[in-house]
Order: structure tokens, then C-alpha cells, then sequence
């Protein structure tokens, strides 16, 4: 294969905090596959993590809605090219718009969102109602993506909305708005890889067992232990990568002597599901 470039092993780099020579190494055993040089870097150094998703190169925001009636929600991320147009009063009516709408006619696909009439002129359609914003801003915009909630609902769009959350819950009726928004918001801080342990892929938790058993194997500390402790010390790590990655294991950023789990569990509610939505993001 071709020489490993500087770009890439800053790319590692940046993605992991692991020293220069180690990235270049790892992609070099990888064979220039950057997800499988983090795997490399983890299982050599227990201090390195994985990266978050990769990202291109995006501007736009996120736009959330609840309609409390219902119990229906939406987040939606709408892409632009530049980041004067995201913060624009127009663009930010489109997205709030946009997640209304999508509350109110449950469209199946972007695709179907797009040929919907819009809810405040029903002789247009979403289509026409982006166009005629392209037409007056000059910069090209479109619908990324989007997710819709029905049920006991919590929401929460970064400040310049970049990132926005939307929160299932249940065990009530109702729950405490203030602390669904708080959820949310640590959601945004801490992105969780999963709501629940049972959510995590099958696959993701193989590859954290492997990666733990290649650590405690290589550190010289472990070798004489019995199996039975060289379990405890697996199931310890385990248990730390659970309390970084899933959002009930994680300590809430507003109490960190509780986990999100035990918060909400307090307010009797528990955890169904949570969408996070970061523009930019690969989808």
C-alpha cells in the first residue's frame, strides 16, 4: 500500500490523543484503515478512546418540536453551506418549521417530506417552501435528516443549534418537564453511544470485550492472577466503558453522585429511547 500520509495520522490523532508515532504504527499495521488503527491503539493503550463519528463538511442546524397534547415529537437537521445562513432568522424559522410539520404529517422519508403541502400554505409544498429560501438567501439548503417520538416526551436544541435531542421516557402520565430537558442536555454534553445497556450493538460489545481481555493480558500485573479475578478485573472494565457510553450508567453532568438512570428512576420515570442529532455528522 501507499505511504501512510501526515493528514491520516493526524486524523488519528485528533480522533484518539494517542502520540504521533503510535497513530502512524497503528494505520501502518492497519493497512490505512483508520477504524481499525483505533482498535489497534485501544487494545495497546488503555488510555485511548474511540473517536466520535466522522464528520463532513456541513453547515445547518437542528430543529426540535413536542406537541404536549399528543405526546408527538420531532428533531430534524437541515443542512446549508455556510454558517452565517445557520444562524440567520430565516433558516432558523425553517427548521423550527420543519420539525412542526413533521410532528403533524408524520412523513416516512425525507423523500416524502419533501412532496408534503406545508402546513401554513397548503398550495406549496416543503419542496417549494425550501426553494423559495434558496432563492432568496442564494445558498443551497436541504433536509438531512429526521426522527420522529410519540409517547412521554423531553427535548433540547444546543443554543446555535448544532446538536438537538429528543428524549422518550415512561413508568408516568406525566413527567418533570425541567429534568426530561436536563436529561437532553447532558445527552448533547456527553453523547451517549446508547440508552440503555441492552441497546448496545451485539457487535460493539464483542469488540469491548476483546479489546479489555487484549489490555488486562498485556499488563504484566495480571499474569499469575486466578481466572476468577481476571474476570472481575474484565467485568471492571466493562463496567467503566457502560458508565462512558450508555447514557443510564453515566454520571448526570448536574449531579455527578448519581447516574442518569438513578435520576430519572427517582422521578419514576425510565429511559425508552433518545434520538441526538449533530450537524455535520455522517448519516
Amino acid at each position: 500500500m501507499s505511504e501512510i500520509s501526515a493528514a491520516a495520522v493526524k486524523s488519528l490523532r485528533d480522533r484518539t490523543n494517542a502520540p504521533m508515532m503510535e497513530c502512524k504504527a497503528a494505520l501502518t499495521e492497519a493497512k490505512g484503515n483508520m477504524d481499525a488503527a483505533i482498535d489497534l491503539l485501544r487494545k495497546k493503550l488503555s488510555n485511548v478512546a474511540a473517536g466520535k463519528a466522522a464528520r463532513e463538511a456541513a453547515e445547518g442546524r437542528v430543529g426540535a418540536y413536542i406537541d404536549e397534547g399528543k405526546k408527538v415529537g420531532a428533531v430534524v437537521e437541515v443542512r446549508c453551506e455556510s454558517a452565517p445562513v445557520a444562524k440567520t432568522e430565516q433558516f432558523v424559522k425553517l427548521a423550527d418549521e420543519l420539525a412542526r410539520h413533521i410532528v403533524a404529517k408524520n412523513p416516512a422519508s425525507v423523500e416524502e417530506l419533501m412532496a408534503q403541502p406545508t402546513l401554513d400554505d397548503p398550495k406549496k409544498t416543503v419542496a417549494d417552501r425550501i426553494t423559495d429560501l434558496v432563492g432568496l438567501i442564494r445558498e443551497n439548503m436541504k433536509v438531512a435528516r429526521f426522527k420522529r417520538l410519540e409517547g412521554l416526551l423531553g427535548s433540547y436544541c444546543h443554543h446555535d443549534g448544532s446538536v438537538g435531542v429528543l428524549l422518550q421516557v415512561e413508568g408516568k402520565d406525566t413527567a418533570d418537564a425541567q429534568l426530561l430537558r436536563d436529561v437532553c442536555m447532558h445527552i448533547t454534553a456527553r453523547s451517549p453511544q446508547a440508552a440503555r445497556r441492552e441497546d448496545v450493538p451485539s457487535a460493539t460489545l464483542d469488540k469491548e470485550k476483546e479489546i479489555a481481555r487484549s489490555q488486562v493480558a498485556a499488563d504484566p500485573k495480571n499474569a499469575n492472577k486466578p481466572a476468577n479475578i481476571v474476570e472481575k478485573i474484565l467485568e471492571g472494565k466493562l463496567n467503566t466503558w457502560f458508565a462512558d457510553n450508555v447514557l443510564v450508567d453515566q454520571l448526570f453532568v448536574k449531579d455527578d453522585t448519581k447516574s442518569v438512570g438513578a435520576v430519572l428512576q427517582g422521578a419514576g420515570v425510565k429511559v425508552v429511547q433518545f434520538v441526538r442529532l449533530k450537524v455535520g455528522e455522517l448519516t
